[in-house]
């Protein structure tokens, strides 16, 4: 496995059929996850699309991350943490301006995705809603109201992802406090050939 350190991020490319898994070794951290067509980065994950198609916002083992274009772009093959969201968009400088004012502002993972996707030709106009794996964001049934909670993922917990297309993948060790429980920590990953 490879490590993202805390408050850092990466990007690499992914062949079809290839195997993502992304692990929280120490427990209650989330990590960003975006993906684009390695042909023609425009097709991009798109959550409308996924909730759409997939007629849930509890996605998880056996569902899909579909494209801004309908294509599906990554299926979810294994989930021991059973909890993500895909409603919130990467932390940012202003996130942090916004929620946490008495606190040093960072560029969050919106800015380290920025940083990792640019040698791929992707700017930071072309970063869509993350999948947020880890992330516990509860909805209220009545009022709609949402609300970030630390994330419910014990060390160890996993998920693993199959491309469905040769992609670019941006993953980061989010930066923002309510969303890891205050703490942060890294994030481990590997990429491995189909079976």
């Amino acid at each position: 496995m490879k490590r993202i350190e805390p408050r850092s991020g990466v990007a690499f490319t992914m062949e079809r059929g290839s195997i993502l898994t992304v692990c929280d070794p120490d427990g209650q951290q989330v990590s960003d996850l975006v993906a684009y067509n390695a042909m023609d980065a425009k097709e991009v994950i798109s959550n409308g699309r996924t909730f759409d198609y997939e007629e849930t916002i509890q996605i998880g083992r056996g569902n899909r991350l579909w494209s801004n274009r309908s294509n599906p772009m990554l299926t979810i093959t294994a989930d021991t943490a059973h909890r993500h969201d895909f409603l919130l968009t990467p932390c940012s400088e202003q996130t942090f301006r916004h929620f946490y004012p008495d606190k040093p502002v960072h560029r969050g993972c919106f800015g380290n995705l920025a940083e990792a996707l640019e040698p791929f030709g992707i700017m930071p106009d072309s970063i869509p809603t993350a999948f947020n794996i880890f992330m516990n964001v509860p909805v209220d049934g009545e009022s709609g109201l949402l609300a970030v909670k630390p994330p419910t993922s014990r060390a160890g917990d996993k998920i693993e992802f199959r491309a469905e297309m040769d992609l670019i993948i941006g993953l980061t060790a989010c930066s923002a406090y309510d969303s890891n429980g205050g703490t942060f920590k890294p994030i481990d990953y590997s990429v491995t050939s189909g079976a």
